[in-house]
């Protein structure tokens, strides 16, 4: 809806106060916007995601925090660090932050440095001089020239060699560096945002990652929380990438049934939002029907065990557990099996979960989940 210029969206069950609020807001947005007098350092950080940030898909608490420091950095030219678990949608984090800060008309030049061998990195970061090494036939620009004056996103900071983090450290503090083979010094404007999926501080004291580095590039971290945390953004999510990839195939949209979604909100995400997004595609283009059934799924989700209280694994896992997250999940569970014992009936489910009916409708309001998924 947001792509296609909705001003905002309500979840179902939504309060009255919520529509009115929300009706008054896209009036006054309305009259601002005709009057050319909209500002979009607005402190409305729900409003300003929604209008300018529509790649970004996700209203939970988690999210929420995302977007108030994506709203701070980008009017500053502050060096940003990015961290989070693969797939969680760290690119687009650091794309938001160009695209709605003043550099957003200059150039967006994104490298990840975990693709390219160390001994091609270097030349491909700071350029190279004809006849700098065998090959170099002529001259080139590396990232940080054509940057000049944008943005440098360097994903997969950790994956940097030590040698070539010296010369990082140097154009982080000067602003300036030579090319592969030249005597030249290169200044250049530009914003460093960089992001990685390892924990930096441990390689630091590993000696895999330079300290003084890390302390420069981690002047305002941002943390994107792996999908798992944030549940309440899974349906959102999979109606995303649901009306996305119909409509791009000239499909009609499919539906996911309930006791698939129970099954989503119990799978862990190892692979995060990416992971949901290559699920959905794959569905979408094999699933003949409508509406996508529990025998669609891939054998990893066909093959989960309830983990129920006594299920337990016999060792604690060596990487540790988000206990939020597994009770979030394990309570989910719950609410599902309630509602399919009462049979949709919500005042039922609540008494047979001990609560009541406002609490329960609360629950699935969190969590993101329509009345009509049930």
């Amino acid at each position: 809806a947001i792509r296609e210029r909705a001003f905002d969206y309500l979840l179902k069950p939504f309060d009255l106060s919520d529509l009115v609020n929300l009706t008054k807001e896209a009036l006054a947005y309305t009259r601002e916007k005709g009057n050319g007098s909209f500002n979009k350092s607005s402190k409305n950080v729900k409003i300003e995601h929604q209008l300018e940030l529509g790649e970004i898909i996700g209203s939970s608490p988690a999210m929420q925090e995302v977007y108030k420091k994506i709203a701070k950095v980008s009017r500053t030219d502050c060096t940003v660090l990015i961290q989070g678990e693969s797939g969680t949608g760290k690119e687009l984090i650091a794309r938001a932050i160009h695209f709605n800060s003043k550099r957003k008309d200059k150039p967006w030049i994104p490298i990840n440095c975990g693709a390219i061998p160390g001994e091609l990195l270097e030349s491909e970061l700071f350029g190279h001089e004809k006849g700098a090494f065998t090959h170099a036939f002529r001259s080139r620009p590396g990232r940080f020239e054509l940057a000049h004056k944008g943005t440098i996103f360097l994903d997969e900071i950790g994956e940097m060699p030590l040698a070539l983090q010296v010369k990082l450290l140097r154009v982080i503090q000067e602003r300036s560096f030579e090319r592969v083979g030249g005597l030249k010094t290169i200044k250049v404007n530009i914003r460093i945002i960089a992001a990685t999926n390892t924990d930096l501080e441990s390689l630091v004291k590993k000696g895999g990652f330079r300290e003084d580095l890390f302390y420069r590039l981690n002047v305002v971290p941002i943390e994107v929380p792996p999908l798992r945390d944030r549940l309440e953004d899974l349906e959102p999510l999979i109606v995303h990438f649901l009306t996305y990839f119909c409509k791009s195939r000239d499909l009609p949209v499919k539906e996911v049934s309930p006791e698939v979604m129970n099954c989503f909100y119990e799978y862990n995400w190892p692979g995060n939002v990416r992971e949901l997004e290559n699920l959905i595609e794959r569905l979408v283009i094999l699933v003949e029907g409508d509406e996508i059934k529990l025998e669609d799924l891939p054998p990893r989700f066909k093959s989960r065990k309830e983990l129920l209280p006594g299920d337990l694994p016999a060792e604690f896992p060596s990487t540790g557990i988000s206990l939020k997250a597994e009770v979030e999940k394990y309570e989910t569970q719950l609410i599902f099996k309630a509602l399919k014992k009462a049979n949709g009936v919500k005042s039922e489910a609540a008494r047979l979960l001990g609560i009541n009916r406002t609490t329960l409708l609360e629950k699935l309001r969190r969590r993101g989940i329509p009345l009509s998924s049930i």
